[in-house]
């Protein structure tokens, strides 16, 4: 398996670093908890409602403009996404057929428990 070429934001990061260095104490401060706070708020989403996996490649990429160890995750993790966009790409029809059929009886059983149990589907 050949390695993959390095993702552009992880470029673009690289190219604003030198900047972002040459920037005073306060602010490069401020940008390090803005991050701190983003990457925290997308964790908080992996349990909560919310976009995390979009929140948490952000966080990542302030923090990696500082952090080294945020560089690196941040290329992992966008390196991962890449390939799990291949393998989806690459599914076969049985795949795909299965996977929506498992959507389907998942919100069919939801529309039936929702009617069985009498559960509020909608805040009224």
């Amino acid at each position: 398996m050949s390695r993959r070429p390095e993702p552009k934001l992880v470029r673009k990061l690289r190219d604003k670093q030198e900047s972002h260095r040459e920037r005073g104490r306060f602010y490069r401060a401020a940008f390090v908890v803005a991050g701190v706070l983003i990457l925290l708020t997308g964790i908080a989403m992996l349990a909560l409602p919310g976009p995390a996996f979009v929140v948490i490649p952000i966080g990542l990429a302030i923090l990696a403009l500082e952090f080294t160890w945020a560089e690196r995750l941040l290329e992992t993790a966008l390196e991962k996404a890449a390939d799990a966009q291949d393998k989806a790409a690459d599914a076969t029809p049985l795949q795909k057929g299965l996977g929506l059929t498992a959507g389907a009886i998942a919100i069919a059983a939801f529309v039936v428990a929702a009617i069985t149990w009498d559960i509020p589907v909608l805040p009224v």
